[in-house]
């Protein structure tokens, strides 16, 4: 390979807080490397010409035992002391801080059964899980370490286990899935024996936490092309163990889309949402994982947008989001994105129907609705269908950007008056006629903006209570 890595820009890099530290422990008389990942990206930045780039957490390997660190630093968090680690608290952040060791037995599938401390750093490095991610960097001495070639297979973009990938992946199960996510976000190749040793490693990846398979989830979404990442998954068997579900739409046909499966479909949409967002991306991951449930309640099912998918989607959906321990919040969101994915508009809407769509959704709902129907729409066997489903789309948009900003109604709380004024204008106790004559006047301001004023609105509510006493119901209830 032709490369050859700029130690002075790998230098620059370096916070001053996190020169300061390895300093200060070099003076000390042990020895002190920065490794891991903001190694690996300097290096990934240097070679695609990238500047600006931020890096993640400045990890440090050292000769010092975590009792020595405790000693050398003030604030100093005993993080995972057992596995010679420590956190020590800068000004600016905080730097785990890990004794040169070597590990023995991994019954768990996750950490060493025993550490053994070394003073080695190659020998620290032999450990790790690719040779990406076992490079070292000595700052004082301003050298590089790299025994297995990791700068090489940075440069050809190539994803191999340090060592015997078996042996790697039974260490800690949750290597394969990093192997998928790793060919995601930093956009690398797995190398065949690497490859090869995933199926095999399962047993491993069985036994990983949901919270930390959440996790690469979420980092794996977040990359260019996801979609690499949960290929991978898929094809190795680890979708199968984390989300049967979503791994059954695999071959599972659909008439829309002729020239692929819903999972294909699935993934194309995946990649065309926004990264920013973690929820749209789940979104459109399992804005389909209910047409296999609907397909195997009917085998001969003739409709291509599988009546009611959506709704057996978004309880599925909250299942598999359940079952990976995300956030509660997140979960709700991405729940009602995959319930109302369909977007079955016509240009023969009045604009009260597009205010009575977007009280249906909610104004925080829609635009990521609009985007993921978008996302979700044909365009690989683009024709006049798919031109003009991406045209309606465009319309809706348009029209609902406009009702949000003439600030029209279409939620209670936008009404010109609320319950407590109600009682007060009207007389009225505390109940549900409050909320019936609230609804009321909030579907005929959805027709008619214009109502939407103080006056107009209790001179209608005032009409309703008629109405409701000519009934015999009491709106004045004791």
């Amino acid at each position: 390979m032709s490369f050859v890595v700029d130690q002075e820009v790998l230098a620059n890099a370096i916070p001053a807080t996190v020169r300061d530290l390895c300093r200060r422990m070099h003076e000390a008389g042990f020895g002190v490397w920065c490794v891991g990942g903001a190694i690996r990206d300097v290096i990934l930045a240097q070679l695609h010409g990238l500047r600006g780039t931020t890096y993640g957490d400045w990890d440090i390997a050292s000769t010092a035992t975590p009792e020595q660190v405790i000693g050398l630093f003030r604030r100093v968090i005993p993080s995972g002391i057992r596995h010679g680690t420590v956190t020590v608290l800068l000004s600016d952040q905080a730097v785990e801080v890990t004794t040169l060791r070597g590990d023995r037995g991994y019954s768990d599938g996750r950490r060493p059964d025993h550490v053994v401390f070394v003073d080695n750093i190659s020998r620290d490095l032999a450990r790790r899980d690719f040779t990406i991610n076992a490079i070292a960097y000595e700052p004082i001495g301003d050298r590089l370490v790299d025994p297995f070639g990791g700068i090489d297979d940075i440069e050809a973009r190539c994803l191999r286990a340090v060592g015997d990938p078996l042996e790697r992946f039974s260490e800690d199960g949750l290597r394969v899935l990093r192997a998928a996510r790793f060919a995601a976000t930093l956009e690398v190749q797995i190398e065949s024996k690497t490859k090869a040793a995933i199926r095999p490693s399962l047993n491993s990846y069985r036994r990983v936490s949901a919270e930390r398979i959440r996790d690469e989830w979420a980092k794996a979404l977040r990359a260019p092309q996801p979609s690499r990442a949960f290929r991978i998954m898929q094809d190795h068997g680890m979708l199968e163990i984390s989300a049967p579900e979503l791994a059954q739409t695999h071959d599972c046909p659909q008439k829309r889309h002729r020239h692929y499966d819903v999972w294909e479909h699935t993934l194309l949409t995946v990649d065309r949402v926004a990264p920013h967002s973690l929820e749209l991306r789940l979104a459109a991951l399992l804005h389909d994982v209910g047409k296999p449930a609907v397909r195997a309640i009917d085998p001969n099912i003739g409709d291509y947008t599988f009546h009611n998918h959506e709704i057996l989607g978004a309880q599925i959906a909250d299942d598999i989001l359940r079952r990976l321990r995300f956030a509660n919040d997140l979960r709700e969101v991405v729940v009602a994105l995959v319930r109302h994915h369909i977007v079955v508009y016509d240009t023969d809407w009045s604009d009260a129907a597009v205010r009575r769509w977007l009280n249906r959704l909610g104004s925080a709902l829609v635009s990521n609705i609009l985007e993921l129907a978008t996302a979700g729409v044909d365009v690989i066997t683009k024709g006049d269908d798919t031109d003009s489903q991406l045209r309606n789309l465009a319309e809706l948009e348009q029209r609902v950007r406009s009702v949000l900003e003439a600030n029209q109604a279409f939620t209670l709380k936008d009404l010109a008056i609320t319950g407590k004024l109600l009682m007060e204008e009207l007389d009225l106790a505390p109940g549900p006629v409050v909320g019936q004559v609230l609804r009321t006047l909030l579907d005929d301001v959805l027709e008619a903006p214009a109502l939407n004023v103080r006056e107009r609105l209790l001179d209608r509510a005032r009409a309703l209570l008629k109405s409701l006493a000519s009934t015999g119901e009491d709106p004045h209830p004791p």
